[in-house]
């Protein structure tokens, strides 16, 4: 993510993420399922605006189905905060929705990342990227992915975190549907399979540069029962991979698509080609540094 300071309010930009693989493992004790997910963050942003306020909290968003009541992790982020530092001083967050909701491409747990990151800086804790990644896998699964990012493996829920290296930049289209899929009910319709696919190939060919053998080990458990769920995303996912050279993927537990390309002006027009078939939100991007 991207902190600055503008004036007197601080601006983070909070990225999306891809998955490039994710398998599941088996269900945990707790309820969750253990995974093997690798995660790249790239350079589609959420922005949060910090600012002073006399006293009292004010927390807005620019998308009107998007609350910032007690279920908004940007709200859960803020109160954890406020529980962990004693802190009253008052604070205006201001979120600019960019990423598509219920997508996959984890907007929520991103802008949570980006609170604790942003209170971090603008109440001076001197909490390390460790201490903020503790606390965010208490708000989400995918938060403590973004203070590794641009790219890591994530184990367990996707608390347990190995940063990786990605030895030359992802260029991609992602094409979200007007229909969402809700993440729970994705997980519901798994049935796991004996034989598991480990992350390890792709993870190195991510960091040997090595883009087509990358679009080559593209794999998402969670494809079956999110196509079966929802077969548009299905015959989404097959129109991109037929013009893609390199492949394509849902990511996460959908209803996004990712298909990957050869350079930024490759997904760009790739983009302006899609925006005019009426899929839904379609943009190009690219894996953040």
């Amino acid at each position: 993510m991207i902190i600055r300071n503008d004036g007197d309010r601080l601006v983070v930009h909070a990225p999306a993420k891809i998955n490039l693989h994710l398998e599941v493992l088996g269900k945990r004790p707790d309820g969750y399922h253990e995974l093997e997910t690798l995660m790249v963050a790239v350079d589609r942003f959420d922005e949060l605006h910090f600012e002073r306020r006399p006293e009292g909290d004010r927390l807005t968003c620019n998308q009107p189905s998007l609350t910032m009541g007690d279920d908004n992790l940007v709200t859960k982020a803020l109160a954890l905060v406020r529980r962990e530092t004693g802190h009253t001083i008052g604070i205006s967050i201001a979120l600019t929705k960019r990423i598509p909701m219920a997508a996959g491409l984890a907007g929520g747990s991103s802008d949570a990342a980006a609170t604790l990151a942003g209170l971090n800086a603008w109440w001076n804790l001197g909490w390390n990227p460790a201490r903020l990644a503790e606390l965010g896998a208490s708000l989400g699964s995918d938060v403590p992915f973004f203070f590794a990012a641009p790219a890591a493996i994530c184990r367990g829920r996707g608390e347990i975190v190995t940063p990786c290296r990605i030895g030359k930049p992802l260029h991609l289209v992602v094409v979200k549907p007007n229909d969402g899929l809700s993440t729970a009910a994705v997980f519901g319709r798994l049935r796991l399979d004996e034989t598991t696919r480990s992350v390890a190939p792709v993870t190195e060919a991510l960091e040997e540069g090595d883009t087509t053998r990358v679009g080559s080990l593209l794999f998402n458990r969670l494809e079956k029962p999110a196509f079966a769920m929802n077969p548009k995303v299905a015959e989404l996912r097959d129109l991109l991979s037929r013009e893609s050279r390199l492949g394509a993927l849902m990511t996460g537990s959908g209803s996004a698509v990712y298909a990957l390309c050869d350079s930024r002006n490759e997904a760009e027009e790739f983009a302006r080609r899609w925006s005019a078939k009426g899929f839904g939100d379609v943009f190009a991007a690219s894996s953040c540094d």
